[in-house]
């Protein structure tokens, strides 16, 4: 791991990793709109998935993700209008 992922991270509370956690499983949460709420990358959301799931959970959510249009805005159809851009804030259960 990274020093500065290592760094990133560890600046998390449980609280906002559960929170990031929850929004990378919602289908209607895009990866920009998480990027855009919480400076987070799809790529650095993997990252923090493959840490904090289990292997065999991990696993299960990139299959799901892989290709899901509603995860990413340039592959939803017009029609598709989720608001997700004025998604209320998560609840923090771990908090």
């Amino acid at each position: 791991m990274s020093d500065k992922f290592s760094q990133r991270l560890a600046s998390l509370s449980a609280g906002d990793k559960s929170a990031l956690i929850q929004m990378a499983w919602e289908d209607r949460t895009a990866f920009e709109t998480i990027q855009e709420r919480t400076g987070w990358s799809e790529s650095e959301l993997i990252r923090l998935m493959r840490h904090e799931l289990q292997p065999s959970s991990f696993r299960m959510w990139r299959k799901r993700m892989k290709g899901r249009t509603t995860k990413h805005r340039a592959l939803r159809s017009p029609s598709m209008k989720f608001g997700d851009r004025q998604v209320a804030d998560h609840r923090r259960a771990n908090c």
